[in-house]
């Protein structure tokens, strides 16, 4: 197992964590690339639904200024079975808010193993690595990996183009309307 590094004096560091909870499964997530927890609730009249069928992850978008903010639903993402959410963490410098069952505890994480060859595929990108903690393995959640470029790209032009054509479609029904 990998330790922390250590500072200048020789003390390990440490980071404090979020344990939340996903369809069942314990995960760990660094509370620093937390920037807000929000129920699903005061979310819900905020949210705009998306479709876009190559990113099944997705089905909500929150305006945040001129930024949209895309929902995952962890469940999904990692490819468990849906359950009923009932938080929602937006992501620190992040166009993602991540959709889950709810928290466990916060505690402090000292260690982090590298991903053993078999995480082999996108869930690489997924995780930071693993941690030990009160004897349970725990993978530790890399918050860049929800989104790709491309799905960024993709979730955008699905985003912008839903008030456009609602705004075409209100100009035409005027533009009827008009003596």
């Amino acid at each position: 197992m990998r330790f922390a590094p250590a500072d200048k004096q020789g003390k390990v560091r440490s980071e404090q964590v979020i344990l939340f909870r996903c369809s069942g499964e314990l995960f760990a997530i660094s509370s620093a690339s937390v920037q807000e927890v929000r129920s699903v609730d005061s979310l819900a009249c905020a949210a705009t639904e998306i479709n876009e069928p190559s990113v099944r992850k997705v089905r909500h978008a929150l305006r945040r200024g001129e930024r949209c903010i895309y929902v995952v639903n962890a469940a999904v993402h990692f490819g468990l079975k849906p359950a009923p959410a009932a938080l929602i963490f937006l992501l620190r410098r992040s166009r993602v808010a991540l959709l889950l069952d709810g928290i466990e505890k916060m505690t402090t994480m000292t260690r982090l193993q590298a991903l053993p060859g078999a995480f082999c595929h996108e869930e690489r990108k997924w995780y930071r690595g693993l941690t030990v903690l009160e004897q349970n393995v725990l993978p530790v959640i890399n918050p860049e990996g929800f989104l790709t470029e491309e799905d960024f790209f993709l979730l955008d032009l699905v985003a912008n183009r839903v008030p456009r054509e609602a705004a075409e479609a209100t100009i035409a029904t005027e533009a009827r309307l008009a003596p």
